[in-house]
């Protein structure tokens, strides 16, 4: 037969306002990130197809790397 035990309850955890939103709250660059990350690997495996090394034209990822950082600078 096994022994009785006797444990103490934990006190209440108080949590403020700022402490519980920190914790939950997504920041903007944790989704677009991954989601940039996953548009460039995108656009290199569907432009790999069409190689331009030999020739002087510019590829489709440069265009859109080039209009990207218009937008943003």
């Amino acid at each position: 037969m096994s022994a009785p035990t006797h444990t103490r309850p934990l006190p209440p955890v108080r949590r403020t306002r700022a402490a519980t939103a920190a914790s939950t709250r997504l920041h903007w660059w944790a989704a677009a990130l991954p989601a940039l990350a996953f548009g460039l690997l995108l656009l290199l495996l569907a432009g790999s197809g069409e190689a331009h090394a030999a020739t002087g034209e510019v590829s489709g990822l440069v265009q859109v790397a080039e209009q990207l950082l218009r937008a943003v600078g």
